[in-house]
């Protein structure tokens, strides 16, 4: 019973690490969180903190995961879910909107998607299946908008999730280096490109 009692604290411990994080990272930026500042934020030593993660690397993975949770719970539902009940271009575009918000995170998120393209960093397995859920996700709401006429059917759409998902990476690139750039107006304006446009009236008749 103590054994399952001090598991179930440092999950808890854990989860406070992690929400707290979330809050230290948005307020101060990536490189402003030190391990040593997520440490007191939680009232831990650096070695303390540690003990919950097997290494930095993970600890931000971890940061990550835990700021998907939240966003999804806010934003939009976790896979699976019926494409028909996902409103795709309004959840994608308060997603992005709320990111402007949170440069720190997507500093973080920008900084760790290069390094996990090794295959041996922490981060490498959680984002890759991440970005499979999400073209998972957006590909089946896009076909079902194909279906409908909402969407233009020239390009499957496989291939039109991962293009959306290369411009919203992108975007956060050029937005951290010019933040006068509008990353959801800019995504906003690709919807609007992909849809067909209504037929022309019959004057004749």
């Amino acid at each position: 019973m103590a054994r399952r009692g001090s598991y179930a604290k440092g999950v808890a411990k854990r989860e406070e690490i992690l929400e707290r994080a979330l809050e230290v990272i948005a307020r101060e930026g990536y490189r402003g969180a030190s391990v040593k500042e997520l440490a007191e934020a939680v009232g831990l030593s650096q070695a303390g903190l540690l003990h919950y993660f097997d290494s930095k690397e993970e600890l931000f993975t971890e940061i990550l995961r835990k700021r998907d949770e939240v966003d999804m719970v806010h934003y939009g539902p976790l896979p699976p879910v019926d494409p028909g009940e996902l409103d795709l271009r309004k959840g994608y575009l308060e997603v992005i909107r709320h990111n402007s918000d949170v440069p720190g995170l997507v500093q973080l998120f920008s900084r760790l998607s290069v390094d996990a393209a090794d295959p041996d960093h922490p981060a490498h397995k959680y984002f890759i299946e991440r970005n499979d859920n999400l073209r998972q996700v957006f590909a089946a709401a896009l076909a079902e908008r194909q279906a409908a006429g909402q969407v233009t059917d020239r390009i499957d759409a496989q291939t039109l999730s991962r293009i959306f998902q290369a411009v919203a990476d992108g975007l956060q690139i050029q937005w951290m280096l010019d933040p006068r750039v509008d990353m959801a107006a800019t995504v906003d304006a690709l919807f609007d490109a992909l849809t067909p446009a209504p037929p022309e009236k019959d004057d004749s008749k």
